[in-house]
């Protein structure tokens, strides 16, 4: 998997903690046997959700996909970009995600990798 502009890294500040940030394409109403990664590609995640793309629930869905993924609470996700966009930037914060850039990357892949090989 490439990283390049599909997952970055922001260090902690003052002002905000050490972040993750995901590039995810939202394919919503997907069978709920379909829902997870779907794959890894160049440009982003391909993300399916059975949730339909109406009334935030398909954002919902992307967070609650994310959050059994990376075994973190919901509340440590939130789309930052793209709402009303089946593109989206999601921000990942948490324990292992402030044990600094190399490692934390790492970590990510390897949990969205297992996501895929499972689905």
């Amino acid at each position: 998997m490439s990283a390049s502009r599909v997952i970055w890294y922001a260090a902690a500040t003052k002002k905000s903690p050490a972040t993750l940030f995901m590039n995810c394409h939202i394919k919503p109403g997907a069978s709920k046997n379909r829902e997870g990664i779907a794959e890894i590609s160049e440009e982003a995640v391909e993300l399916c959700v059975a949730a339909q793309a109406r009334e935030g629930e398909a954002n919902k869905g992307v967070i609650k996909v994310l959050s059994e993924v990376f075994d973190l609470p919901k509340s440590n996700l939130q789309i930052v970009n793209g709402l009303k966009s089946k593109n989206k930037t999601v921000a990942v914060v948490g324990s292992w995600v402030s044990s600094g850039e190399e490692e934390s990357l790492k970590r990510a892949r390897d949990y969205l990798d297992k996501a895929v090989d499972n689905a």
